[in-house]
């Protein structure tokens, strides 16, 4: 059969392939450009899974909102080049409002939700995969509502995302704490709620330091005690100097509008991804084999 330019062209246009993938699809299907899309769909998923174990540490932060109710996803690419197509920022926008509008409880759960048509969240993901050739991955995502508070929200660009549940005070008040969450980054919002790993951790650090003073082991633990004390007033939302004002705490700031902070989550790209050193030689070198 033979396979005009405007049956290429509709392909493309539903399916965002290039010229030659779509012509070979139309061609191995007959014609059938129903079967050519489902065919080309089957080997973009198979595609996709042998890509699944590549590292992705780059990619964007999204928030959706509504009066009542805010959702963050981050979801991670290869490459901030693919972080920064159109296509991939389509995406993460469209699945943080699926987390708006449907609530998953966690990733797993966001990844079986209907995306578009009979198709889910993870099978776009894949579909994309196969698209752009990269891994692609859905890293976490968050659902916060406030109920007669406020979430405020703040995304730095689009690496860093806060969403801050407070009662109390005023919208722009929420903002202002948000923004704060992204620029000092606290571990938790009060000091009874540090953990008590981390204590010890930052415990064992400062006696390790304090070792070579050469004073009494006395003195050497009031030493410990301060500098603690210290860490977790600058580790903790409310001990934190406000970063629009650092003569005040934020806990002061928030005293003096009688609100309080319950909850917030911090996202920023990659964080805690161990990144691997590429040979990008070996990568060209891969992808014209067409590995």
């Amino acid at each position: 059969m033979s396979i005009s330019a405007e049956m290429v062209k509709e392909l493309r246009e539903r399916t965002g392939a290039g010229m030659m993938e779509c012509k070979r699809a139309l061609v191995d299907s007959h014609g059938d450009i129903s079967a050519a899309i489902e065919n080309m769909r089957k080997a973009g998923l198979a595609k996709a899974d042998k890509k699944a174990g590549r590292i992705a540490a780059e990619g964007r932060i999204a928030i959706a909102q509504t009066d009542h109710a805010s959702s963050m996803v981050e979801i991670n690419s290869e490459t901030d080049f693919v972080a920064n197509c159109d296509d991939f920022v389509k995406f993460v926008e469209n699945v943080a409002h699926v987390v708006l509008t449907q609530k998953p409880r966690d990733v797993q759960a966001l990844m079986e939700l209907p995306f578009s048509g009979d198709r889910s969240v993870d099978t776009l993901r894949r579909e994309l995969v196969a698209k752009l050739g990269e891994n692609i991955s859905i890293r976490r995502c968050t659902y916060m509502t406030a109920g007669t508070g406020t979430v405020g929200a703040y995304c730095h660009g689009s690496r860093i995302g806060v969403l801050v549940e407070i009662h109390g005070g005023t919208a722009e008040l929420a903002k202002d704490i948000a923004m704060h969450i992204a620029a000092s980054k606290p571990i938790c919002v009060k000091a009874d709620q540090v953990p008590g790993e981390v204590l010890e951790r930052e415990r064992e650090i400062i006696r390790a330091q304090s070792m070579g003073s050469n004073k009494p082991a006395a003195i050497i633990e009031k030493m410990i005690e301060g500098r603690l004390r210290k860490f977790i007033a600058e580790s903790t939302l409310l001990g934190q100097a406000f970063v629009k004002d650092p003569e005040i705490t934020v806990d002061k700031l928030l005293a003096k509008s009688g609100a309080q902070v319950k909850r917030f989550e911090r996202y920023e790209v990659g964080e805690g991804i161990d990144r691997k050193q590429e040979d990008f030689a070996a990568e060209v070198m891969a992808q014209a084999r067409g590995l």
